[in-house]
């Protein structure tokens, strides 16, 4: 895993993959006492950064592969982007999804033409059953996060956060980055490291399923007692990847822990002064920009908000949170 993996992905993605914009919000910048600078892939295809690893990981396939059709499980945003990069390619795609994943995840994972396969998150094993469909069918296994293909892709956010930060005057900044099982925040350190190495990426997850903080202040990988139940169903993993840890252990700052309301205040926040639509887990970023702002230093914060699934009801929550 190495940027010229990212680099190819970028060549890949050109004029497929959106080229998100970094916002800055004054409003913001008070609550958080310094400048805030948004990365919002919620603005991307399927509504989150998968969709760059889900194309990075299907356009890299052998044709006769990708005809035999792909496999992913998720909880709903690779599900997404898997499905829509392997429907632009005329590939079947079978996606394994927990069965307590938000409702508008499902509907749209299967309105990318994808077969939707549910399972019981806390009494099934999703590896097992992708393993066993994948034999069984001929079909490629692309993990969400602990894959090559996918993590370079996730890390072409990293090399426009580089180019965009460089045009801004930002030299040194943390970069808050929502974090699940590591693919976007591996590749978001790998490309800054090579193009803008005065900023550091630091891991933010919600409270309960800090196992990437607790992995990086340990040394080694520790996991969640359990995945099921949080509001943050984006980003609960089990653990960091075998792939993802080594590269956040070496390159990353240690990692932020938010609190699910505070995800839900961040997300009333984004619609508020920017009319983004985040989903909680996509929102622990800025919730640590702008909540925890004792844990970073200097001028400027960077904080990808990394997804915008979000059922309404949920989203009607995060609105309440800042209502008059």
């Amino acid at each position: 895993m190495n940027i010229d993996m990212i680099r190819a992905s970028a060549a890949r993605a050109k004029g497929v993959v959106r080229r998100t914009p970094l916002l800055n919000s004054p409003f913001l910048d008070e609550i958080a006492g310094r400048r805030v600078w948004l990365k919002p892939e919620c603005l991307q295809h399927t509504g989150s950064f998968k969709f760059r690893g889900g194309w990075s990981a299907v356009s890299a396939l052998p044709e006769a592969d990708r005809a035999r059709g792909v496999i992913a499980f998720s909880s709903g945003n690779h599900a997404q982007g898997v499905a829509l990069a392997a429907k632009m390619h005329g590939a079947p795609a079978v996606i394994i999804m927990p069965s307590d994943a938000p409702a508008l995840k499902i509907a749209n994972t299967r309105a990318y033409g994808a077969e939707v396969v549910l399972y019981d998150r806390a009494g099934e094993s999703r590896e097992a059953i992708g393993a066993r469909l994948a034999e069984d069918r001929g079909l490629t296994l692309i993990k969400p996060y602990d894959e090559p293909q996918v993590i370079a892709g996730q890390g072409t956010t990293g090399l426009e956060i580089a180019e965009q930060a460089a045009a801004q005057g930002i030299e040194t900044a943390d970069v808050l980055v929502c974090c699940g099982g590591g693919g976007l925040t591996a590749g978001i350190a790998l490309a800054l490291e090579a193009d803008a190495p005065g900023l550091t990426v630091r891991p933010v997850e919600p409270e309960g399923y800090d196992d990437v903080a607790r992995s990086l202040r340990s040394g080694g990988i520790e996991r969640n007692n359990t995945t099921a139940g949080g509001l943050c169903d984006a980003i609960l993993t089990p653990c960091p990847g075998d792939l993802t840890f080594p590269i956040m252990h070496r390159l990353c700052g240690p990692g932020i822990v938010v609190t699910e309301e505070e995800a839900l205040r961040a997300m009333g926040h984004a619609f508020l002064r920017q009319k983004l639509a985040a989903e909680p887990g996509g929102a622990v970023a800025l919730a640590a920009a702008l909540f925890h702002a004792d844990q970073s230093t200097g001028d400027d914060v960077i904080a990808v908000i990394s997804g915008g699934n979000v059922d309404a009801e949920i989203f009607q929550r995060g609105l309440e949170t800042i209502a008059a």
